[in-house]
């Protein structure tokens, strides 16, 4: 744990070869972080421009496009599993998440499947399967953890989204047959980026949307008490100056929680971030403020959907990137 006595945790959101060798591994010996994460975005980056994957990709020349993506994914996630492994075997997280081909998200079998598969291939218990909140999304991750695999519900930008994850792993946990670990990753910057230029313009305080949507879906998924469960803050990484680079994990510091954060805002929070725990809010704050972005003519719930589509669709667009650059 970062802070042990929050029982807060600080993972990095970021995941390439040469990194989880050297750079992964001194912030675990530094005791700044106890966990990764990847996605469609964050391999395409690493794939399509690190050195480091075009020797393995030289071998593989006979493998589909996709079969070439989960050759050299799977060997980065065994990797950093693997650099991880010490924590996990000392109950202080260690996971790193992978998630299943984003083309799934509307194909709750299909999802279960390729969990399960990439579960088994990847080899280490110390692995999260990433799933999309979709409605198949909640299937598959009922069914991944009630088989004692650790899941990561990913795209998380509503409560009611936040609440369904919360409701599957609940049900998962009363079937598995060991205790398994799950988050639920609610995106945070994204909405302040779409919506604080407007904002501005109507007088209303800025990058708060965003911090105030997450501490509401934090609490209603403390309140539900999952065994196990935590929620995850993403997209916490700031765009340009007006906020200090650790705002997103400074404003949500909050017990039993995660945060995933790019390696220079992790940087930023370990040199001057705050320590003392920002949530939950109360409902009457948060309440307030969305109301004054509704008479400002806004509809936050409009705000949302589009955030929950425009994100499934940048990660179908990384992954088929990445495919064509496979071909």
């Amino acid at each position: 744990m970062y802070i042990k006595e929050l029982k807060f945790s600080l993972w990095a959101d970021f995941i390439e070869r040469e990194f989880i060798t050297n750079g992964l591994k001194k912030l675990i010996d530094e005791g700044v972080v106890n966990g990764a994460t990847s996605n469609p975005a964050i391999f395409k980056n690493a794939i399509l421009t690190s050195s480091a994957y075009k020797e393995q990709l030289s071998h593989l020349g006979h493998l589909s496009a996709k079969e070439k993506y989960e050759a050299v994914a799977i060997y980065d996630i065994q990797a950093a599993a693997d650099v991880l492994r010490p924590l996990y075997d000392a109950n202080d997280d260690g996971f790193v998440s992978i998630e299943v081909d984003p083309f799934l998200c509307d194909d709750a079998q299909a999802t279960i499947a390729e969990g399960k598969r990439l579960f088994e291939e990847i080899s280490r218990p110390n692995v999260m399967i990433k799933v999309p909140a979709t409605q198949a999304g909640y299937i598959a991750m009922k069914e991944l953890s009630s088989s004692s695999i650790p899941v990561n519900a990913t795209l998380i930008f509503s409560k009611e989204q936040g609440l369904a994850c919360a409701k599957a792993f609940e049900e998962g946990a009363k079937i598995a047959t060991s205790k398994v670990k799950t988050v639920i990753s609610v995106f945070v910057s994204r909405i302040d980026r779409e919506l604080d230029v407007q904002l501005a313009e109507k007088g209303i305080d800025i990058a708060l949307a965003g911090i105030y949507n997450a501490a509401d879906i934090y609490t209603a998924v403390e309140n539900a008490s999952v065994p196990e469960c935590r929620t995850l803050f993403a997209s916490t990484g700031v765009k340009g100056d007006a906020q200090v680079a650790s705002y997103y994990i400074d404003q949500l510091l909050a017990y039993n929680s995660v945060n995933t954060a790019p390696l220079d805002t992790i940087d930023a929070y370990v040199k001057g971030g705050d320590i003392d725990s920002k949530l939950p809010l109360s409902a009457e704050i948060i309440a307030k403020h969305f109301s004054e972005i509704q008479r400002a003519g806004i509809n936050f719930d409009e705000v949302i959907e589009r955030q929950i589509n425009d994100g499934l669709e940048a990660f179908k667009m990384a992954f088929q990137e990445i495919l064509d650059a496979l071909e």
